[in-house]
């Protein structure tokens, strides 16, 4: 035995000479940062206010939603997110069934029991809906649910007790919520994907109050660490469920993808980078240069007053070859509308009790709106490639007409001086305030509105501007209904016409998305008929009546889609994506050593 104890410290003794003399054990691996940026800055982190693309991003990698959309699959297609399989949906179409993961945990907090992050659970998804209604919350999401759900209204008539239940939302079991329905919604799904209806643990919103904004508690691929006016910082949750990646489930196709190295994330745990730097860069220039230095941003919008030094061609977009070397090119029509509407509202240009100056202001509108020249728009700040169409169905769904009448979008300047003279004198005419948040481009956007306005004969000293420090500032403004004509862009939450169409729908009318304050009992009628109906082509067939009401009205300057052109660096394994799929495709982003 005694022998036995020697050689055992003698082994020992060699191996820690081994160890001495060897090469040190290597430390642990550098942490891997995609740098992403966006032209804005997010409002606030709480899903309950996640109104613009901004919050969204962040929103849906902080927390979860039940449902997706396929990273790379297009036409969008949904898929499961916090749900385990798709919703079993009842025979009328009023009865949603859907199962939750299992073992899906939120972050750890000290707002939880001994600061551990406690299971997701059914429970959760009806708080957080039920948030949407508390007066308290001031909700920017509620509209997406309003009148929707069986006992909602009468909850909210109650005071909003969040212990009191709701009888069509409710926990059948701890990972089984069932939600019944007022009428038929076949997009209430799509709503599950937006970041308004991603789930938050209640003890934290308690304990934070309003500060759960700037410091969120989700169960999604990242947590926040750090967000100012320039930046937010995120960093891989460690708590986040191990879940790998099917590219070919999500729409791969090695024809549309080729080139971007994406089979090398196929099978892989999401997240796969440990830290996502977002800068919010609103000046286009700046984010250009940052780009461009090589060692800051890895992804950036390319604006259009740089088209001519990067692009070889914009018909097809094509980089120019040396860029090509160095940069992807990700070309994508935005997923929405951008318009220049009206503030229905304003007694200038609005509704007026006197039927007669109530047609008055709608003849001024339509004026207004053949004095626009949307072609000189487009290739002064779209960069020549944007989407003109009549009304706000935009090409990207399907109940998009590409056979409808273009005169509404038909710069008709001749048009618009015989309305102005059949209105009257200058005198007559009303002061016409276009509003825009402080920058370079909106200036230039008014300047461009005043003289065309102004061409056709519109008094130049009644064209004036009213300026904030910030877009959500406009925005704001907006919802309490203080401006008269702005420009309005709206990416649409999910692929169905339905979603652009309740932008002019009477109940939604600001505070809610309905900033315009459209009211046509006949538009809501057709409306609540459409909505409640399946895709067909009757359905397809209101939705463009509902159009043209809209056009006839002329409720806005309408419409446009952007088609912007973004790059990444060729270290980024990834395809960005802006619209639907937005901020969800960061937990597929890889980055990667270049030779």
């Amino acid at each position: 035995m005694p022998q036995l104890v020697f050689l055992t410290v003698f082994f020992a003794a060699l191996l820690a000479l081994g160890g001495c003399s060897s090469e040190p054990e290597p430390g642990p691996e550098p942490q891997k940062t995609y740098r992403h940026s966006m032209d804005g800055t997010p409002t606030g982190l709480d899903p309950a206010h996640a109104s613009n693309v901004y919050a969204g991003f962040l929103v849906v990698n902080l927390f979860d939603t039940l449902y997706r959309y396929r990273y790379l699959a297009r036409p969008y297609e949904i898929t499961e997110n916090l749900a385990a399989g798709p919703p079993v949906v009842s025979a009328d179409g009023l009865t949603y069934t859907i199962t939750l993961k299992q073992g899906v945990r939120f972050q750890h907090d000290p707002a939880f029991d001994q600061g551990v992050g406690r299971e997701v659970s059914a429970e959760d998804l009806v708080y957080s809906l039920k948030r949407h209604f508390d007066p308290e919350v001031r909700s920017r999401g509620s509209w997406l649910w309003r009148d929707r759900i069986q006992g909602m209204a009468e909850w909210q008539a109650q005071g909003s007790d969040y212990d009191q239940p709701v009888t069509g939302l409710r926990a059948l079991d701890r990972y089984t919520v069932e939600v019944r329905l007022t009428r038929p919604f076949p997009q209430f799904v799509y709503t599950l994907t937006t970041a308004h209806s991603a789930l938050v643990p209640r003890e934290v919103v308690e304990a934070r109050g309003r500060e759960f904004g700037t410091a969120p508690v989700g169960s999604g691929p990242f947590r926040l660490i750090s967000m100012d006016t320039t930046r937010a910082e995120l960093e891989r949750n460690p708590e986040y469920r191990r879940e790998k990646i099917d590219l070919a489930a999500e729409g791969f196709d090695p024809l549309r993808h080729a080139g971007l190295g994406l089979e090398s994330v196929d099978g892989r745990e999401m997240p796969l980078v440990d830290r996502a730097v977002v800068d919010f860069v609103v000046d286009g220039a700046s984010g250009w240069v940052s780009f461009t230095a090589g060692n800051e941003i890895q992804y950036v919008r390319l604006p259009p007053d740089l088209f001519d030094q990067a692009l070889a061609s914009r018909s097809p977009p094509r980089l120019k070859p040396d860029l090509e070397q160095q940069y992807h090119l990700h070309v994508t029509p935005e997923f929405g509308v951008t318009q220049i509407v009206f503030n229905l509202d304003d007694p200038g240009i609005g509704y007026q009790p006197d039927p007669e100056a109530n047609l008055r202001n709608r003849d001024l509108r339509c004026a207004l709106r053949k004095a626009f020249d949307w072609d000189q728009r487009n290739q002064v700040f779209y960069g020549g490639i944007a989407q003109i169409y009549p009304g706000v169905i935009p090409p990207a769904v399907p109940e998009f007409d590409p056979d409808a009448d273009r005169s509404s979008v038909t710069h008709d300047p001749e048009g618009a001086r015989q309305i102005l003279q059949r209105l009257g004198s200058a005198e007559n005419l009303p002061v016409l305030e276009y509003t825009y948040n402080s920058g370079v481009a909106q200036q230039r956007g008014f300047e461009q509105f005043r003289g065309q306005m102004s061409a056709v004969g519109y008094p130049d000293d009644k064209i004036t501007r009213r300026v904030f420090a910030t877009f959500p500032d406009v925005s704001r403004a907006a919802s309490n209904r203080e401006l008269q004509i702005w420009v309005y862009g709206w990416t649409m939450d999910y692929p169905d016409a339905e979603n652009v169409l309740a932008l002019f729908y009477g109940p939604n009318r600001a505070p809610g998305n309905n900033v315009t304050n459209y009211a046509n009992p006949e538009y809501d009628r057709l409306f609540e008929q459409a909505a409640a109906m399946q895709p067909s082509p009757e359905r397809t067939a209101i939705y463009r009546q509902l159009n043209q009401m809209l056009i006839d009205d002329c409720v806005s300057i309408a419409g446009v889609t952007r088609v912007r052109a973004y790059l990444t660096h060729r270290d980024v394994i990834g395809v960005p994506d802006r619209e639907l799929v937005g901020g969800y495709f960061l937990r597929f982003v890889d980055v990667v050593e270049t030779p």
